[in-house]
């Protein structure tokens, strides 16, 4: 399998800088806004935001986290027994901007499963979507409010967002299958 590094920690941090002036402009600011982050890949990235966001407007903008296990559509695919986490919502969503964090965005499904799982914690007043890397090859009609990187893959190859928070570096990998 070839492996091809697209983007290192210089470029994901002015990414993810730039993700963050363009919310902040959206809104005019970050009073009324929530990042929930989407396990795993999404919530290292919600926090990162975060920090931006309170170092550029001083303002600690709340962070939580959801896990979509129970509300994906091929859980009983994957296992008879998925591993589900911890989902941790700071208070209701009522009446509040969301900004959907995640990673990578493919199909769509995982974004669908997240917002059937956010409509449990209240009503939001506009849930939007970030992501640092859209793929495409959607099968559902969900796009991405903010998109990072727009990187075109074929279905078979497959984009691999390593985050010093877990993997102790930050780089983005896409993975092409069947070449050294």
């Amino acid at each position: 399998m070839k492996k091809l590094v697209l983007a290192e920690e210089r470029e994901i941090e002015r990414t993810l800088w730039r993700l963050t002036h363009e919310i902040l402009e959206r809104y005019g600011g970050a009073s009324d806004l929530i990042l929930i982050g989407i396990r795993t890949g999404g919530v290292p990235l919600a926090r990162r935001i975060q920090r931006m966001i309170q170092e550029k407007e001083g303002f600690q903008v709340p962070v939580g986290t959801l896990d979509i296990s129970l509300y994906r559509d091929d859980w009983s695919r994957i296992s008879f027994h998925p591993e589900v986490k911890a989902t941790e919502i700071p208070g209701s969503l009522d009446d509040l901007n969301v900004i959907l964090v995640d990673d990578v965005i493919y199909t769509g499904r995982t974004v669908r499963a997240a917002l059937d799982a956010l409509m449990d914690f209240g009503r939001p007043r506009r849930v939007e979507l970030a992501v640092l890397v859209d793929r495409g090859h959607r099968e559902l009609p969900i796009q991405p409010n903010y998109v990072g990187f727009h990187i075109p893959t074929r279905p078979e190859e497959h984009v691999n967002v390593l985050l010093k928070e877990v993997d102790g570096r930050d780089t983005i990998v896409l993975e092409v299958p069947g070449s050294d």
